[in-house]
């Protein structure tokens, strides 16, 4: 019976520590992931990369969750073989400074972190604050889920079944790594996997050799899990993750044999309690970091040839998808309703096709560019068209009002989406072109305030388009509250360019019009994209019809 308290305890504890990680990850990339592709996607040196994969570790508490956004950037062109290996190798490091920080008993934390972030997360409605306190409190459950391990291994920890566990694990380094291996890759965290066995040091419930192993085994596990979930990527994205794995398994079991031939031959003395484990993992991703990254260049032939690029197709494939409406289901609400939502999904990816490289216009100020944004616009329209000619022949005595209303619902979100597209191809590229003509540039300070805004709102339609798919009111919210912050940072930016112009920045004076401009188009095109959040919140009851008092108290 102690076993099996034990094991739902163990259980318990895994669950939290896990769920806590992915609430601080959860957090983090909701404030700041769509800064994260300019960041690691800027040329730079090996060592810089490696220091940019360390931070995103650091921020996201996951090496794997780095090594999964570096395969996308790879995949997409937007970053080389060498520097995405490079930041691979520093997000493992930083994972390992991440658990470091966790290892020391923090449980006087716990209260503080949980009234402050549950208050900033309750009774706040500020995006970044609200993810801040929702950060705060992921921390606290991280130390609560580790206390709760600590509590389980209490029962057991003087019984005969653990010591002889712990007995045969330190004896078969070989096994222990193995299954320090397989922790890691069932948890999916290696965060989550090596604090667990720190703790079990921390308290004695395993000997330090066994521990040793396990961390080195979890090292090598935790290689697996950006290859198992990138399987399904081209293999310009693959190719990342089975370098880090040859690399990191390679070293992970020259590492195993000769720590362990150390300590049986007395070389490392008597090493004891979790934070020389923790040390150990520590030098062991620094030392795979300093040795693999003079090679990161030379590698990229070898893993080409193990991964050779897929041949093309040789019979041409479409630029884009077709509509998804069919005439023939306008009469079958199950259909025609699904059919529509899959073609504004379309319409709306087409959309964010124009507005995501419209900054990179104004320092380009390409024409070819500038004529293929605008060209998408005509696409943008037939959708519309398409759209509507499609509602139009909705027959009135088929669709209950229910029904009736959504379609209703879902032409006013293609029309908002048209005129959208309208401010990024009337608006938006023919300012680029004024900027080019000029051939002037915005000040350093007015760039960084648009290049926030356009990464806001591109997050933004990340958001709506989930918001479309799965109608769930709490996105439908977030995406609403969204509109409110792009409408302050816009408002401050403002206020910015004016404290500017009064300092006498010549840079803000020549392009003073086209920054106002600009940012009134931002916050316009970001307002048509959070109305796709409407229909959801007037169903639920979270949308007023007005702002307006509707009596005055006398």
């Amino acid at each position: 019976m102690a076993i099996v308290s034990f094991l739902i305890s163990l259980a318990g504890a895994t669950m939290l520590l896990l769920y806590a990680v992915r609430m601080v990850r959860t957090g983090i990339e909701r404030s700041y992931g769509a800064s994260f592709q300019r960041v690691m996607t800027q040329q730079r040196s090996y060592l810089q990369a490696s220091v940019v994969g360390l931070t995103m570790a650091v921020v996201l508490q996951s090496s794997a969750a780095v090594a999964l956004l570096t395969s996308g950037f790879a995949a997409s062109g937007m970053l080389s073989f060498p520097a995405g290996l490079a930041i691979v190798l520093g997000g493992d490091l930083g994972s390992a400074l991440i658990i470091q920080i966790l290892s020391f008993r923090l449980d006087w934390l716990v209260p503080m972190l949980l009234a402050v972030g549950g208050y900033l997360f309750v009774k706040t409605d500020a995006k970044k604050t609200r993810q801040m306190g929702r950060i705060l409190m992921g921390v606290a459950f991280i130390l609560i889920s580790l206390r709760f391990l600590r509590e389980a291994m209490d029962p057991i920890r003087d019984s005969a079944f653990l010591p002889a566990v712990a007995d045969y694990l330190a004896r078969d380094y070989i096994t222990a790594f193995l299954v320090g291996g397989a922790l890691a890759f069932i948890m999916h965290s290696s965060v989550a996997a090596i604090l667990m066995c720190v703790t079990l040091v921390q308290i004695g419930a395993i000997p330090f050799a066994a521990g040793m192993s396990l961390v080195f085994g979890a090292n090598f596990g935790s290689a697996f899990i950006p290859v198992w979930l990138t399987r399904a990527m081209p293999v310009q994205a693959r190719r990342i993750p089975y370098a880090n794995l040859a690399l990191r398994g390679s070293w992970a079991l020259v590492s195993l044999f000769a720590a362990n031939m150390a300590l049986r031959t007395g070389l490392l003395g008597d090493p004891q309690g979790g934070q020389m484990l923790v040390n150990v993992h520590v030098l062991f991703n620094l030392s795979l970091l300093l040795l693999a990254l003079p090679f990161c260049g030379r590698l990229k032939v070898l893993f080409e040839r193990f991964l050779p690029d897929q041949k093309k197709e040789l019979v041409p494939q479409p630029a884009r998808p077709a509509s998804a409406l069919d005439i023939g289901n306008v009469a079958n609400p199950s259909q025609a309703l699904p059919s529509l939502k899959r073609e504004l999904l379309r319409m709306s990816d087409l959309v964010e096709t124009m507005f995501r490289p419209c900054l990179e216009l104004y320092r380009s100020g390409d024409k070819q560019q500038i004529r293929a944004v605008q060209a998408i616009d005509e696409d943008v329209n037939n959708c519309l068209s398409g759209i509507r000619a499609f509602v139009s022949a909705i027959p009135p005595d088929v669709y209950d009002k229910k029904d009736e209303k959504s379609a209703r619902d879902l032409m006013e979100i293609a029309i908002r989406l048209e005129t959208a597209g309208d401010v990024v191809a009337k608006r938006l590229t023919v300012l680029a072109g004024e900027m080019r003509a000029k051939g002037s540039s915005f000040s350093q300070e007015g760039w960084s305030e648009l290049v926030q805004m356009h990464e806001g709102i591109l997050a933004n339609m990340k958001l709506a388009s989930n918001v479309l798919i799965s109608d769930d009111l709490e996105s439908a919210r977030l995406l609403s509250l969204e509109k409110t912050e792009i409408k302050r940072v816009e408002r401050e930016s403002r206020k910015r360019h004016l404290r500017r112009l009064q300092h006498g920045s010549r840079e803000s004076f020549e392009t003073s019009d086209i920054h106002l401009e600009t940012l009134r188009a931002f916050r316009e095109f970001n307002s048509h994209i959070a109305s796709i959040a409407y229909p959801v919140l007037y169903q639920n009851g979270q949308l007023l019809e007005t702002r307006l008092i509707d009596e005055i108290a006398k």
